[in-house]
């Protein structure tokens, strides 16, 4: 190893790069620290009202438009992109409307905690080579990772706003390591989106109001987890079978089309994750639902909010089967899921009479 006062800028960019895909990211790009014109973006899309209650990204909207509020002196951004797509059919193959659907990313254990793990050994190799500040962050810091994913060159923004690569299409887990000295920079990538417009299309709830531009509000992604209260009634029968995030607007992609499937130990899939039966679901205590989801991204929105997409699913499914279940959640002790459980029922009461289903 070079001793830090004799290493070149570009041997350093080189190493810090090999050593991020020895970690085991998929992929790994430097963009310089610097403002954009997607940050600025950022303030005006805020003052549509697009963010619906993410009030966090309204009080940090300095810091994540100043990188230096973040990290002083900051010069250099390192983002690297971790690969999550496993052999399961998508969404859109599965019509079984017993089932829920978990958001493909949510299938293993959280994955901020070995991503910031990885990161935190790549910031340690970083000092040992050239002395410097940094901080790193998984979705959770007031950094735009994907403004900076573009300068990096790990991809573009598709039209449904999310980053789209060449190779991996858009199954990417960002996270990235601000620091204090000069790299050399990556290019942007270009827009590879042409006129395609599928993923605007699918939105079952419209929240794509044209290309790039999300109206989180309506997004079955934010209505299953980011909000907390009540979902709107105009957009439940909208959400399908959907208990936990929406791949649809991803799945129709044409760059999702050629897959690569993801080696990480840590996004691998647990069985119970993935399309969960809703009936297996109705009937979870309190302590039942944090055995099962501890450590997992289903753990953030709770007993109360899990189980209140379950009911807008069963009330979506046809099937009177589930009446029985609904019936017991009308009881609840959680108001929130009394409520849609009651709407569900609602919704199969009016269901032409016939052969009841089976909710196996």
């Amino acid at each position: 190893m070079a001793s830090p006062s004799f290493i070149t800028q570009s041997d350093l960019t080189r190493q810090i790069k090999d050593k991020a895909l020895d970690l085991g990211f998929d992929l790994v790009g430097i963009a310089p620290a610097q403002d954009s014109p997607e940050l600025a973006f950022l303030e005006r899309w805020l003052d549509t009202g697009y963010a619906g209650e993410m009030h966090y990204l309204r009080r940090n909207l300095d810091r994540r438009r100043d990188i230096q509020q973040v990290v002083p002196g900051a010069q250099s951004v390192v983002v690297c992109g971790l690969n999550y797509d496993t052999a399961y059919p998508y969404s859109t193959e599965q019509e079984d409307a017993n089932r829920g659907w978990v958001a493909r990313y949510a299938w293993g254990a959280d994955y901020h905690d070995s991503m910031q793990e990885k990161l935190a050994q790549l910031q340690a190799f970083v000092v040992d080579l050239a002395p410097s500040d940094g901080k790193f962050y998984v979705d959770t810091g007031p950094v735009v990772e994907r403004v900076y994913a573009k300068y990096a060159g790990l991809g573009w923004f598709g039209k449904n706003t999310c980053m789209l690569n060449q190779r991996l299409g858009s199954w990417i887990l960002l996270g990235e390591l601000i620091l204090t000295i000069p790299l050399h920079y990556d290019q942007p990538t270009l827009d590879h989106c042409g006129t395609c417009t599928r993923c605007i299309d699918a939105c079952p709830t419209d929240a794509i109001l044209e290309p790039y531009v999300l109206d989180s509000r309506r997004c079955i992604s934010y209505l299953t987890i980011e909000l907390k209260g009540s979902i709107p009634e105009e957009f439940r029968p909208q959400m399908g079978h959907h208990i936990f995030g929406c791949d649809i607007c991803q799945d129709v992609c044409p760059w999702n089309r050629k897959r690569v499937l993801a080696t990480e130990e840590a996004v691998q899939p647990r069985p119970d994750q993935v399309h969960p039966p809703l009936a297996d679901l109705a009937r979870l205590t309190p302590a039942e639902f944090r055995q099962r989801f501890r450590g997992t991204p289903l753990e953030r929105t709770k007993r109360r909010g899990v189980l209140r997409n379950v009911c807008v699913a069963m009330g979506n499914s046809g099937n009177t089967a589930f009446i029985p279940w609904l019936e017991e959640l009308v009881h609840d002790e959680e108001a929130l899921i009394r409520e849609h459980a009651a709407w569900a029922l609602t919704q199969l009461h009016q269901t032409p009479a016939s052969e009841p289903p089976s909710v196996a």
